[in-house]
């Protein structure tokens, strides 16, 4: 299997399994997922289907209602939240769900994972590259996949720090704000223009999809409704922006909440004879759940059973949520940390991924030796630096 980086074998919380159990491993998660794909049918389909009725349906109510009463502010608060769910839903539940081929099996075109193309300024063409191949091909595997910090942020400490980490912070708020042009710019890795890398124009040279689709995209919101609406033309404006915002915002939450929480591993890019079961145990920890009911669930696209959507891509995501203990079940008998929690630790976590991976990999090793020290005094400062000393404790240095 691949090698862990240091800051796998920090937070590893897994036993060590033999050839042997890994392999056992691998056949117990095959038998769960040909077991579930057994069951796949008409239920499912009646499923994605209310699902896109509920986008449309959503759609059609808010964008009205910012044209026909985006004057009256309650109006417009709501009807601005409602569109954000609906493109939420479209981007999450749908979108992504149906690009990964879950319900190629319908024979419906307009279900068929090649043929769709969601509401986002990323082209369906460039995520298929970007995400449903590199990501879930190379998942966590350092210097493979992009997504790890998008070449932008520092997420581990193998990552090589470079003054402009300083930012880490502030340019996770700004990627989060604007989180659906990060993505769309991804295939193109402007990162090589700013490193030295390669000159602007190679790197442009691969925005052809990028181009078309950010066009329609803007357009169709920001021009077209907004002129639709004439009188109303300032309402709509701001709702369809404050729409995408709220989309912006929560997606970026949730992915990130999938993938880089405090016990998320990276790895080696030694891959050439990994095997299946490995690669399931690769899946399993460089990825991370969150509790949640019904509603968290659906908002989430079903991603808040990150690892179970690791593990099977393709399997329709509104069957993870019966999948998901019987995947905990499996790893607790073979001793391996199945990394879930509350969305609240999990962004706190991310969060303090993110502020430590900002400082170069000596400095956070100085603080920390730091705070241990001040932490053995006495009485209440002891007690603050304790506290300090074991949020800091989470760097593998």
């Amino acid at each position: 299997m691949s090698t862990l980086y240091p800051e796998a074998r920090f937070n590893r919380k897994s036993r060590v399994l033999s050839p042997e159990e890994v392999a056992e491993f691998g056949r117990r998660i095959d038998a769960l997922r040909d077991a579930t794909r057994a069951k796949i049918g008409e239920q499912d389909a009646k499923y994605i289907y209310r699902v896109r009725n509920f986008v449309r349906y959503t759609e059609i109510a808010s964008r009205s209602a910012l044209m026909f009463g985006g004057w009256i502010p309650p109006v417009w608060l709501l009807a601005s939240v409602t569109l954000g769910v609906s493109k939420i839903v479209e981007n999450m539940e749908l979108g992504h769900n149906v690009m990964h081929g879950q319900f190629d099996w319908m024979n419906d075109p307009s279900m068929n994972g090649a043929n769709y193309d969601w509401d986002t300024v990323c082209s369906g063409e460039d995520w298929k590259h970007t995400h449903n191949f590199m990501h879930h091909t190379y998942t966590n595997v350092l210097g493979v996949d992009h997504d790890i910090g998008y070449g932008v942020l520092r997420m581990t400490d193998s990552q090589e720090w470079k003054p402009r980490n300083l930012a880490n912070l502030p340019m996770a708020f700004t990627l989060m704000v604007g989180f659906e042009w990060l993505l769309a710019l991804q295939n193109l890795h402007l990162e090589d223009f700013l490193d030295g890398k390669a000159p602007l124009t190679k790197v442009l040279s691969k925005g052809g999809s990028f181009a078309k689709k950010a066009t329609r995209q803007f357009t169709k919101d920001y021009v077209v409704f907004p002129v639709l609406a004439g009188p109303m033309f300032l309402p709509v404006l701001a709702g369809n922006v404050t729409a995408n915002l709220i989309r912006n915002v929560w997606a970026f939450s949730i992915i990130f909440c999938g993938h880089f929480t405090e016990d998320v591993e990276m790895f080696e890019n030694n891959l050439d004879k990994e095997t299946k079961a490995e690669w399931y145990l690769r899946q399993l920890k460089g990825s991370s759940n969150m509790i949640g009911g019904k509603v968290f669930n659906f908002l989430t696209g079903n991603l808040s059973f990150q690892i179970e959507h690791h593990m099977f891509p393709d399997m329709p995501a509104n069957r993870y949520v019966e999948m998901a203990p019987e995947v905990q079940k499996i790893c607790a008998e073979f001793g391996q940390h199945y990394n879930t929690g509350s969305f609240a630790k999990q962004m706190t976590g991310v969060v303090k991924r993110i502020a430590i991976h900002s400082l170069p990999n000596e400095t956070v090793k100085s603080i920390r030796t730091t705070l241990n020290l001040q932490a053995e005094k006495k009485g209440i400062t002891g007690k603050v630096f304790k506290r300090l000393a074991k949020a800091a404790e989470y760097a593998p240095l």
